[in-house]
């Protein structure tokens, strides 16, 4: 995965070429950013993806402007991030964030195939809750015949991360300010039910 185009350059040991780290990532991450370039306009859109082997898979209306861009061949750099807390230093230059990242490059194809379209949407739906996908009706024939699914090979990408303290230099050790790190999680909270949702259904529980 490691290329010339996705060699972490700046604090070059915090890089990874893991392939295991970086689909770990991908997968944790529910949303990722997709940049693209359409007549010299850059756009950078967030989009819910999900992984199966070593490709990416991304979704949506076949009129979407990024699956359109992206199914010309434009080249796309997808990123995705996890923010695991805060780091709070003496100086305000070293302030900071643990984090866990991943950028990948490449350029998608259609996924004309049938089955692997499937595939891909019923993985799109378990991404955003496990488990789900047996509790809602697959997509019609109708719904299939308005909808692009789009695959990038994860081949070109590397991760980067950031953990620990932060790195405030000797001489403010002494300063009388807090430093430490602040923990960041996402959690669900509880579900609210959908106002005409039919009486006796309940949540259920995820895989």
């Amino acid at each position: 995965m490691l290329t010339e185009r996705t060699r972490v350059r700046r604090r070059s040991g915090r890089g990874s070429y893991d392939p295991d780290l970086i689909h770990a990532i991908l997968d944790e991450a529910l949303v990722s950013h997709v940049g693209f370039v359409v007549e010299g306009q850059p756009y950078v859109i967030p989009t819910l993806h999900a992984r199966i082997d070593d490709r990416l898979y991304f979704h949506g209306a076949i009129a979407n402007r990024m699956l359109a861009a992206l199914r010309d061949g434009v080249p796309a750099c997808v990123t995705a991030t996890l923010v695991d807390g805060i780091v709070l230093a003496r100086s305000a230059m070293h302030h900071s964030l643990n984090y866990r990242s991943v950028v990948v490059l490449g350029t998608a194809v259609p996924v004309t195939e049938g089955d692997e379209a499937r595939r891909a949407l019923h993985a799109l739906v378990e991404r955003v809750q496990p488990g789900r996908a047996a509790h809602c009706r697959p997509p019609s024939e109708a719904e299939l015949s308005v909808t692009a699914v789009l695959a990038l090979s994860i081949e070109e990408a590397s991760a980067k991360i950031r953990t620990g303290p932060p790195v405030d230099d000797a001489d403010d050790h002494r300063l009388p300010y807090w430093a430490g790190v602040v923990p960041l999680r996402t959690v669900p909270g509880v579900p609210e039910p959908d106002p005409a949702l039919a009486a006796g259904i309940p949540f259920p529980a995820a895989r």
